[in-house]
């Protein structure tokens, strides 16, 4: 009995759909199914050595190691083994494939037209600042399609009377593609409210990527407010435009106090496993990084009690035949003058030992340390050298640490004034071409993200005080070119008051 009912509600449940959506969707999800086998197989392949094409992708991949050793020239290093090869396939049944979703279009069905009255609603309440009659117009143009999220399995049958209603959407995302231009702009992203921080807005955007591919999409282009940057910064898209402006000039439609970003959708890519990804990669990493490494292979013995570098220069001497050492335990050489333990102090204003090691010119405990730890047999082996062991001192720390501060306090400067309504026109460098005789009259351009870039690259800014001089220079240069009576210069004086204000305690 209760299987009869379970098999009528799931029937109802398609036919709310329509039959004509129901299709296109099961093509979706054979497509989707195909695609994630190909992409695995392909990635099995790669993993254990691939074709002579494809050998080179098999070991791209960023690797950063504490002790570099250099690679053994054996079969090992050269291919993954089967072990490896098996970590990329994945363990674990796609968690995506629980979520109900479709696609919603104004095809004129009635049940269509009841999702789409939904997604009028979620998107006018998750966006109250946007007007309602511009929503409507967008939701119900026929040339925009909504991806949504519906209720779980769960949800229904704890409240079975949101099935096939507009409260059934959990979340959406209304776009437009541009087929012939291969890109899809982006209108609205909305997550019910009693469903947020659930990750409901990741798993949309990843679910929408996935079926960009199936429509031939390359981009995603969206104008993103001051609230949403950050969500979409989290998915991939930024703010800095390489699809040809020829491909979506005059296409969309520009928005004073957004911020156009852009999202590249690579067709190889599945988004639905990204962690399982990552995770993958990691584990191939880790077992190459243990094949041609050497540190745990050899083990040197345990320094002896009382172990001094003048003593291990003693040790040296007599494993290689030289039994002239002075008191400290130095060789003596002709012609090469006593190198006594005090050496050490002497040798830290710069040059190279006679092993080869190069002494930076520097004078200070920190060296005498790392000159000591260099002493310790297996140091150098391991391909540890000086500047290794001296940028891990506590002045190299100390300095560090300062640097990383003031670029994290800039940088915080720069997102405040980059989050407020009247930064719109300082936020992107002015567009020369266009505007042509800008430079006549600005002789030092200046804007926020060459602020930022400059902040990121380490060391233009010595203090907050430089980065007010650029900031203030910014807002002349507005005041310089625009008329007093244009929004351009109610925007440079509105900046130059909140300048004053954040820059106060400077």
């Amino acid at each position: 009995m209760e299987a009869a009912l379970a098999q009528k509600r799931k029937a109802n449940a398609l036919a709310s759909l329509g039959k004509e959506q129901e299709a296109s969707f099961e093509t979706e999800t054979e497509t989707d199914r195909q695609k994630f086998k190909k992409i695995d197989d392909t990635d099995v392949k790669n993993a254990k050595g691939g074709s002579e094409n494809n050998s080179s992708n098999s070991t791209n991949l960023p690797v950063t190691v504490s002790a570099p050793v250099p690679a053994p020239a054996s079969k090992s290093a050269s291919a993954p083994g089967p072990a490896i090869a098996q970590n990329y396939k994945y363990k674990s049944k796609n968690s995506y494939s629980k979520i109900r979703r479709c696609i919603i279009q104004n095809d004129g069905k009635p049940e269509s037209m009841v999702k789409l009255i939904g997604l009028k609603n979620l998107f006018s309440k998750g966006l109250p600042k946007m007007p309602r009659d511009y929503i409507v117009r967008l939701v119900f143009d026929r040339r925009h399609k909504s991806l949504a999220i519906l209720s779980s399995d769960a949800d229904l049958e704890r409240n079975p009377a949101v099935e096939g209603t507009d409260d059934e959407i959990v979340g959406a995302i209304c776009y437009r593609a541009y087929h012939e231009m291969k890109f899809a702009e982006i209108a609205f992203c909305a997550v019910a409210q009693s469903q947020q921080v659930k990750g409901y807005g990741t798993k949309l955007m990843n679910l929408l990527k996935m079926h960009a591919v199936t429509e031939g999409v390359e981009y995603f282009i969206t104008y993103a407010d001051n609230y949403a940057t950050g969500y979409f910064k989290k998915q991939g898209f930024t703010r800095t435009i390489t699809m040809p402006k020829s491909r979506f000039h005059g296409l969309i439609k520009d928005y004073d106090g957004g911020t156009l970003m852009e999202c590249y959708v690579h067709p190889s890519i599945d988004y639905t496993r990204i962690p399982e990804m990552i995770k993958a990669q990691k584990e191939y990493i880790l077992d190459r990084v243990r094949d041609v490494s050497k540190s745990d292979k050899v083990v040197y013995p345990p320094l002896p009690r009382g172990w001094t570098p003048d003593g291990q220069a003693r040790a040296n001497a007599n494993a290689n035949g030289n039994g002239n050492v002075n008191a400290n335990g130095n060789s003596l050489e002709a012609g090469s003058g006593a190198h006594s333990g005090n050496s050490l102090r002497k040798n830290t204003r710069g040059g190279k030992t006679k092993t080869g090691m190069i002494i930076p010119t520097l004078s200070s405990r920190g060296n005498e340390a790392a000159l000591r730890a260099m002493a310790i047999p297996g140091m150098a082996e391991a391909g540890w050298t000086m500047t290794d062991l001296l940028a891990s001192t506590a002045a190299a720390k100390d300095n560090d640490r300062q640097r990383n501060h003031l670029k994290s306090e800039l940088l915080t400067i720069i997102r405040k004034v980059e989050d407020q309504q009247f930064a719109w026109p300082f936020r992107e460098p002015v567009d020369t071409t266009e505007v042509t005789d800008y430079l006549g009259v600005v002789k030092e351009p200046i804007d926020l993200s060459t602020m930022d870039k400059r902040i990121r690259k380490g060391d233009w800014y010595k203090s907050k005080q430089h980065l007010q001089v650029d900031m203030m220079m910014m807002v002349n240069n507005c005041k310089a070119y625009n008329d007093a009576t244009s929004q351009y210069f109610e925007c440079a004086t509105n900046l130059e008051k909140f300048l004053k204000v954040i820059f106060q305690d400077a």
